[in-house]
């Protein structure tokens, strides 16, 4: 029996208050929102998989300067990119993370990689670029990645302790990710990010962490976070929701709004995320004043035409 099918993808949580953004860079945002959702949309809707759903939908937002993941990642301390990602398939709780790469186009790809095509879950480092050698991955070099804008950040602050959450003028926690349901019910969750501008050398995030930025299993939901990675890793934020909802028996919803509102809050951590679980329902709540993200669903008997939203702002 075929089910609904849904998909959800942000780019970054923080302060985007409407108005601030110049009409022109609000649509540039909007539009790469929708081909990401649009791609891994037509995905699910060929009756492809979650995890391939997922996939093609972060690999858009990496391959777009606008976000904070991919081609778009900020410089850290010593002026180069150190990128992390994640996948999980909640079929099989299966799971896959990089940490601290460079020259990758899409890290997502890799860490699909460290998920099918090695015995490990998690490689960082050295270890993870000889991984993406055998794989014969072929290596950006560095202006691929190269943004004036986010050099002009790193250069304000280069020679300083302090680091910066992505932009500095809206400080949008960067990152970007996407969770989906295909038609067999099946969740997946995916997540990418080039880090903080400045961060400490091999700095990592909740971005690559299973259970923190990051979690899937088809019997509960699948998460993807953005925020202040130390206190999503600190609150277990994915796994969080997972298990409310498991242990609680809390709808989605409920179950991803204690946590973001909540707990996260609780210990000082800012941020959202976005989830769906295995009938198709998906959440996307978030403490700041905005957060990219989108959604879209296929027909069901409430919503006969399906859903499609890309915000931006509060509702």
């Amino acid at each position: 029996m075929t089910k609904k099918i849904s998909i959800a993808i942000h780019g970054g949580a923080g302060t985007l208050i409407k108005g601030q953004m110049t009409p022109e860079k609000e649509k540039a945002y909007t539009h790469a929102l929708e081909i990401a959702l649009d791609a891994g949309y037509k995905v699910l809707s060929k009756k492809g998989t979650a995890v391939d759903a997922v996939e093609t939908a972060v690999k858009h937002l990496e391959d777009s300067p606008l976000f904070n993941a991919g081609k778009g990642s900020v410089f850290n301390h010593k002026g180069f990119h150190e990128m992390d990602a994640s996948i999980m398939n909640g079929k099989n709780l299966e799971a896959g993370a990089v940490a601290l790469i460079s020259g990758i186009k899409n890290p997502v790809s890799l860490a699909r990689d460290v998920m099918e095509k090695s015995q490990h879950v998690f490689l960082a480092g050295y270890g993870a670029m000889e991984f993406a050698k055998k794989l014969n991955y072929s290596l950006k070099k560095p202006e691929y990645f190269f943004d004036q804008l986010r050099y002009d950040q790193w250069q304000k602050i280069k020679d300083t302790a302090e680091f910066q959450l992505d932009h500095v003028q809206d400080k949008k926690l960067g990152t970007v990710g996407a969770v989906a349901c295909d038609s067999f019910g099946n969740l997946a969750a995916a997540t990418s990010t080039g880090g903080m501008t400045n961060k400490a050398l091999g700095r990592i995030g909740d971005s690559p962490v299973i259970g923190a930025g990051t979690y899937a299993n088809n019997k509960t939901c699948a998460v993807s976070c953005t925020g202040s990675g130390e206190f999503f890793i600190r609150g277990v934020a994915a796994y969080d929701v997972s298990c409310l909802i498991e242990l609680k028996n809390m709808e989605l919803s409920k179950a991803a709004e204690q946590v973001i509102h909540q707990r996260i809050l609780e210990i000082g951590g800012e941020g959202g995320l976005i989830a769906v679980d295995a009938k198709g329902n998906i959440a996307m709540p978030f403490n700041t004043d905005g957060m990219y993200r989108a959604m879209r669903t296929s027909g069901c008997s409430e919503h006969p035409q399906g859903i499609k939203k890309i915000l931006i702002y509060k509702e």
